[in-house]
């Protein structure tokens, strides 16, 4: 049997991975990006033995995967942590990692460079357990925008399941919602403000829409909710228009994001704002809209009967000590992409705060925990 890994280990990793500066550029202009984080966890690899495949999931966002091949007729398993941050907002010094008590700071210590740190150090002991199966360890970029980094993944890689280890405070996450982003702009006429009779103000035709967007989300939230995740919702997200305050306003437009629940689409998302400007329409003969669709990611649910699923909870329980909690998450995922070509998910990561906080931490033993049921369930999926 592999050696628990410490608190130690999992302390030291992460500090190295948080001091890299990793910031998504399509995030914040000018962001470093993940190349400097790439080439550590790649050079980490390979001085640890493991297989490394490194391919650009964009030019210049690399991806870092990390193969330790089985002797045979094993299953494979995919592990699968993002390296990308968000930008530091207000924290102070935030690549320069810090442990008070039990707790790492600094940013992405919590989202998500303690669970890579976890993933690296489970490859490492499954490199030592000699399975029969292959373990792929997956670090990707871009997750925090546009997931370029696992849709890349899906393209090149198979497993016959994965564990994406976004933090859940140690509990199995089973599903999540996903997305629609969209924009509905409003027509009018452009005129001086003095001659009401040639104008027509795209800002206030705008208002039905607005309307339109406030009576979806209340029924929304009015339905059945799903079990783990609750309802859909919707919000008007940005609103622009206008030129100057003497002129009639011909263009209004409002970005909204449409927050789905497992068994929503976005062909249903887009029925539903259709039917909002077909009614405004109706309303007002001079009512005109038009809406254009968006970048849209689908929710994400994964069965309890899932041999992932029921292996991670009774691997979990022999190491918590309790059965782990059965969660769903707000935010999307890149489980979702995984479920979606095939590959049956499950999530499960450590405990903090501060996911895109100015104030951002990692509970070390929860991280130390967290490698150790990784490393289980490798040992006992691919063996």
């Amino acid at each position: 049997m592999a050696d628990a890994i410490t608190r130690a280990e999992i302390a030291g990793l992460t500090a190295q991975l948080v001091a890299i500066d990793s910031t998504n550029p399509d995030l914040v202009p000018g962001g470093a990006g993940e190349g400097e984080v790439a080439a550590f966890v790649a050079a980490w690899l390979r001085d640890h033995g493991v297989e490394v495949e490194v391919h650009d999931a964009a030019p210049g966002r690399p991806n870092v995967v990390g193969v330790v091949r089985g002797s045979g007729g094993g299953k494979t398993l995919m592990l699968n942590a993002h390296v990308d941050t968000v930008g530091p907002g207000s924290m102070q010094d935030p690549c320069d990692p810090r442990i008070d008590g039990n707790r790492l700071y600094g940013r992405g210590a919590y989202d998500m460079k303690a669970s890579l740190a976890a993933i690296m150090l489970t490859a490492l002991r499954a490199k030592a357990a000699g399975l029969r199966g292959d373990l792929i360890v997956t670090a990707v970029v871009d997750e925090e925008y546009a997931s370029v980094g696992t849709q890349a993944i899906v393209a090149r890689y198979r497993a016959d399941a994965a564990i994406v280890t976004e933090p859940t405070d140690l509990a199995m996450c089973l599903a999540h919602r996903g997305f629609v982003w969209l924009e509905i702009a409003t027509h009018g006429t452009a005129a001086h403000g003095s001659l009401p009779e040639e104008g027509v103000d795209a800002i206030v035709k705008m208002a039905r829409v607005l309307t339109g967007i406030g009576d979806l989300d209340h029924r929304l939230r009015a339905g059945c909710p799903q079990t783990l995740v609750g309802t859909g919702s919707v919000h008007a997200s940005l609103i622009s228009g206008g030129t100057e305050l003497s002129t009639y306003p011909d263009l209004c437009r409002v970005h909204i994001e449409r927050r789905t629940v497992p068994g929503e689409t976005p062909t249903g998302v887009e029925a539903e704002f259709r039917q909002i400007i077909a009614a405004g329409a109706t309303q007002d003969s001079t009512f005109r809209a038009d809406l254009t669709m968006g970048i849209s990611r689908e929710p994400f649910h994964v069965s309890e009967t899932q041999p992932i699923v029921r292996l991670l909870n009774e691997v979990a329980t022999t190491h918590l000590g309790r059965v782990p909690a059965t969660v769903g998450a707000g935010g999307w995922m890149d489980s979702a992409l995984l479920s979606a070509a095939g590959i049956p998910t499950v999530i499960f990561g450590p405990t903090g705060e501060g996911s895109h906080a100015d104030v951002e931490w990692v509970d070390l033993d929860s991280a130390a925990t967290c490698a150790n049921v990784l490393t289980a369930v490798a040992t006992a999926f691919c063996s």
